[in-house]
């Protein structure tokens, strides 16, 4: 436990309040409906949608689960998550437009625009429920255990008084501001939230214990973390960290914020903004921030902490008031920031609020959005009127921060919460992408999916103990898990696709006239719109997903790049490191050539 001065707590409670004031200033204006609340008037620039996703993915759980993967996996064990750059490249420049095209509130409406029917509604209305409660109370407990583990690390607070601390005041300036507040507030929170993290990497490499970074790169403990890619020599471990990331887990499952063809609070905010430039503008940003960035300040603080906690037992010794049901690799990452002086401590302290704040009003405003619009509205009250529907919002945001808080207070660590929702989604990814692009796809095709691997799932998961196909000395290696389940959920939703009905012709015309996606997967529904004389293409513009998936490449090797030579620069590899550089500013020059070609299709 650490002491804080007056200095640390007047950063602490300064910040407490500016959030508040924003949020209860720009509540006036964000209560009138439900495009205000959720949406904000869709009319945000791309640079503060931008700062919102990063400062919404920099929450309270991330530097504890980036941690727990370099004690645990090293360095190169982040491919697990680096992968999904492809996703959200993807996301960049082939479904940014589509989504800012589609004009709908929440990317779960979307269902009633692709599909038709009966089993459109009931799919709306059960993945509001399913994403919009369940999940996003999972990801939620996620960040609260957080913040539960550095309460208890850092400042001796038993679990519960965390919670209600952190999710009280998280919860009044959500509940009020609505989406504005927590656009408006992300800007504040991810420069704290910047700070912090960079500020505590500095002063922890610069510990006596730790020596500076040469000595750090070079301790017994840290150099064989440090490799970037896994090594070959180990085949098993290259398969699980490397092959199976890049090769299938980015395009098949479906993990909140790296969702396959964007979703969730992405979908949000790219819904928000003044339009489809802006929506790719603002998706670009958060990408390169988040991967190329953001991740070494946390790897930095995760190497160093193997020299002073080098195991489990050495953190319990430290800190023995933490509980044994939260005792985690994850912790280390808290048990580092007590070395911080007073002042830096404080801006810490503060960051991680703000992180902790951030992510959940994130989650907290699409989260309600989801149970007010596509699920309360469509099932419950279809004539409530927009101030009834605004404080059925904020019932929801308090019940919503009620719920994920009572579940982290039974969770352990954060990687384990990470493969759990990792697993459910797997198999359900490949619809996201292929939707806008083929007709054929049905409700009937989403429904199955999500049944399918939340049922295989659970049978792999829940019920591991015996289990003879993946376990020890079972049928098959461990790593093949993850690709069973893809594999078994993609055949049940390819199957029931073609034993089911397609979409009516009238659904799939309005769609496409709507959104305009293009493409060979539309050719035969715009033969029969010819046929039935109806025009559903209003652009001759050249189908522009080719140079999207092109600057997806090349995005994907600038931001690669980038982070290597950043990795290379601290390791002290600075060849290497310059050699990249250049890599990055002539693929970035190609970049910018695509998307002037990009950009000319949607003006």
């Amino acid at each position: 436990m650490i002491s804080l001065s007056n200095f640390d707590y007047t950063i602490i409670f300064s910040l407490f309040a500016i959030i508040l004031t924003i949020g209860i200033y720009v509540g006036k204006t964000s209560g009138k409906n439900t495009n205000q609340y959720f949406l904000s008037g869709r009319n945000m620039p791309w640079w503060l949608l931008g700062l919102s996703m990063v400062a919404t993915t920099f929450s309270t759980d991330t530097p504890n689960l980036v941690t727990d993967i370099v004690r645990t996996n090293g360095v190169s064990g982040n491919w697990v998550w680096w992968a999904f750059l492809v996703t959200g490249l993807l996301t960049v420049f082939v479904y940014a437009k589509l989504w800012r095209k589609s004009e709908v509130n929440t990317d779960i409406e979307f269902y009633e625009l692709r599909y038709g029917g009966k089993p459109a509604k009931f799919l709306r209305s059960f993945r509001a429920v399913y994403l919009g409660i369940i999940f996003n109370v999972l990801a939620m407990a996620g960040v609260t255990l957080a913040a539960i583990k550095i309460g208890q690390v850092m400042l001796g607070l038993d679990p519960v008084t965390t919670v209600v601390i952190a999710g009280f005041i998280t919860v009044v300036f959500s509940a009020i501001g609505g989406f504005k507040g927590v656009v408006y507030t992300d800007f504040i929170l991810f420069f704290v939230a910047m700070a912090g993290a960079f500020g505590a990497a500095y002063y922890i490499v610069g510990l006596p214990e730790v020596g500076g970074l040469e000595n750090l790169i070079t301790h017994e403990n840290v150099k064989n973390k440090l490799n970037i890619l896994p090594s070959l020599d180990d085949t098993e471990t290259f398969i699980t960290l490397l092959i199976i990331p890049l090769a299938v887990q980015w395009w098949s499952s479906w993990y909140p914020g790296s969702e396959p063809g964007g979703g969730g609070y992405v979908a949000q905010r790219m819904l928000a903004a003044k339009d489809e430039n802006h929506a790719i503008g603002a998706t670009f940003f958060y990408n390169i921030m988040h991967y190329a960035l953001r991740p070494w300040p946390w790897i930095i603080v995760a190497l160093a902490s193997l020299i002073l906690y080098p195991d489990l037992a050495s953190i319990q010794e430290a800190f023995p008031t933490v509980t044994e049901g939260k005792l985690g690799h994850d912790l280390a990452y808290s048990a580092m920031l007590t070395k911080l002086p007073s002042g830096l401590l404080g801006l810490v302290l503060a960051s991680l609020a703000a992180a902790y704040m951030s992510t959940i009003s994130t989650h907290l405003n699409w989260g309600a959005s989801y149970v007010v619009n596509d699920f309360y509205k469509q099932q419950i009250k279809s004539d409530a009127n927009e101030k009834h529907l605004v404080n059925i919002g904020r019932i929801t945001t308090v019940i919503l921060m009620i719920a994920s808080s009572l579940i982290a207070l039974s969770l352990t660590n954060a990687l384990q919460l990470f493969e759990i929702i990792l697993m459910f989604g797997a198999g359900t990814g490949l619809i996201f992408i292929l939707r806008w692009f083929w007709w054929r796809i049905n409700a009937w095709t989403e429904i199955s999916a999500m049944i399918a691997s939340g049922v295989i799932s659970i049978l792999l998961t829940f019920t591991a103990q015996g289990n003879t196909l993946f376990d020890d000395g079972g049928v098959f290696p461990g790593y093949l898990k993850f690709p069973f389940v893809v594999v078994c959920s993609s055949l049940i939703w390819l199957i029931v696709t073609y034993l089911t009905a397609p979409e009516n012709d009238k659904v799939l015309f309005a769609f496409y006239l709507k959104t305009q996606p293009g493409g060979p997967g539309w050719k035969k529904i715009i033969t029969r719109a010819d046929k039935a004389k109806i025009s559903i293409i209003k652009t001759t513009e050249k189908w522009s997903v080719p140079n999207g998936i092109l600057a997806m490449v090349l995005g994907c090797i600038v931001i690669y790049s980038s982070m290597f030579a950043i990795g290379n620069y601290i390791y002290g590899e600075y060849i290497i490191a310059v050699v990249l550089t250049f890599v990055v500013l002539i693929f970035s020059f190609l970049l910018l050539k695509i998307w002037k070609k990009i950009k000319g299709t949607l003006l």
